[in-house]
């Protein structure tokens, strides 16, 4: 009988068999992610999200898609029925520096007991309203601070506080990305 070896509630045996898959063969390391958006009303939008390509293929598990709004609160002229899209870039800051080290570490047989990420964005708006060229229209500086907890010495917290350099979304807010925006008429 199989017992499956669970840390962290990440079953390793599938982890590592992952890994060797993507180790045999580099291909199935490619992925595309997709996101379709729809304006509604102001600061108001839905996006879509279900099919992406992984391990060599269309992935055909979703059989709905995920929905996800955006708005603004009041004094950004919205009407704060969902988080802003500033809001969002920092959850999915926190939860990607979060389960990098919650899967990192159980590939490394850490056992956590918990993780708790505070993240904070600062923003200036004369950039956004094109008040002034010199500042940007995005975050200035963004704060995460990670609390890990769990039975572990020194060196396995050092480990562990360096994991999140494995953190695809803490890479894409560091490092510049060519983003392709084709803007046309319906």
């Amino acid at each position: 009988m199989h017992v499956t070896s669970t840390v962290n509630g990440v079953d390793v045996d599938r982890l590592s068999a992952t890994i060797d898959h993507v180790s045999a063969d580099p291909a199935l390391a490619r992925f595309q992610f997709r996101a379709r958006n729809h304006w509604i009303d102001g600061g108001y939008s839905r996006s879509t999200i279900k099919d992406f390509y992984g391990v060599g293929q269309e992935d055909a598990t979703r059989t709905e898609p995920f929905t996800v709004d955006t708005d603004e609160p009041p004094v950004l002229l919205g009407e704060n029925r969902a988080p802003n899209t500033a809001e969002y870039v920092l959850h999915a800051l926190a939860a990607c520096v979060s389960g990098t080290i919650v899967y990192h570490a159980a590939a490394r047989g850490i056992a956590l007991d918990g993780v708790e990420t505070t993240i904070q964005g600062d923003l200036d708006l004369h950039g956004f309203l094109g008040l002034d060229g010199n500042v940007r229209p995005g975050y200035e500086q963004i704060r995460v601070t990670i609390e890990v907890a769990g039975d572990f010495d020194d060196d396995q917290f050092a480990e562990i506080a360096s994991l999140v350099r494995y953190s695809p979304v803490r890479d894409i807010v560091s490092n510049p990305v060519p983003v392709a925006i084709d803007v046309t008429r319906a």
